[in-house]
């Protein structure tokens, strides 16, 4: 005999954020940014959600985020950060953080693309938050050069571009389960609100 109802997963939506009109990001889901224009589509993905996010680094990483440079996208004062001594442990602690519900936003700066095991166990972590009460995270992945982290939602390419005297994004999703792969090359004013 079949199940006439059909199941919850396949009759709600998942929550999103939407960057720009065709850039959506699944909320509970990880998303990788790679290119020299991470950081930036990071702050403007965080700037969308609510409550605290979590930026985690490595602890050798001479790159910082300054309250003055990211003041015109997100307040400041949102901000966590926490510097992890060794490279395994940025992954376990962004788990971590999951698992608690404790944050909205969840950011890792990573030295190199993540396997699949550890994306698998970001994914497992924010679900044992959802099933805690907890709303679906926004999961974010900072790797290197073209990126490649097995298992994650979608993968974006971001660099700036100087274009007629003004900077713009060239923005690419390079890779989705399930949108098409695409390009845009997008202004300050193509963000949305």
């Amino acid at each position: 005999m079949s199940n006439p109802l059909p199941s919850h997963r396949a009759s709600r939506p998942a929550p999103e954020i939407m960057l720009f009109k065709d850039a959506c990001f699944a909320l509970g889901r990880v998303h990788e940014l790679c290119g020299p224009a991470r950081v930036f589509m990071a702050l403007l993905l965080a700037a969308r959600t609510s409550g605290d996010i979590l930026w985690i680094r490595p602890k050798w990483s001479v790159e910082q985020l300054l309250p003055a440079g990211v003041i015109e996208i997100l307040d400041p004062a949102r901000l966590l950060f926490l510097n992890a001594p060794r490279e395994e442990d940025i992954l376990w602690s962004m788990e971590e953080s999951l698992r608690s519900g404790a944050v909205s936003t969840v950011i890792s700066q990573i030295a190199s693309p993540p396997a699949l095991t550890p994306i698998r166990r970001l994914l497992l972590a924010a679900e044992s938050g959802n099933r805690r009460g907890y709303k679906p995270p926004l999961m974010l992945v900072l790797t290197p050069g073209t990126g490649g982290a097995q298992g994650v939602e979608t993968r974006w390419h971001a660099a700036p571009v100087l274009k007629e005297k003004h900077i713009k994004w060239q923005l690419s999703r390079t890779k989705s389960r399930l949108s098409p792969v695409a390009q845009w090359l997008v202004g300050k004013d193509d963000f949305l609100p």
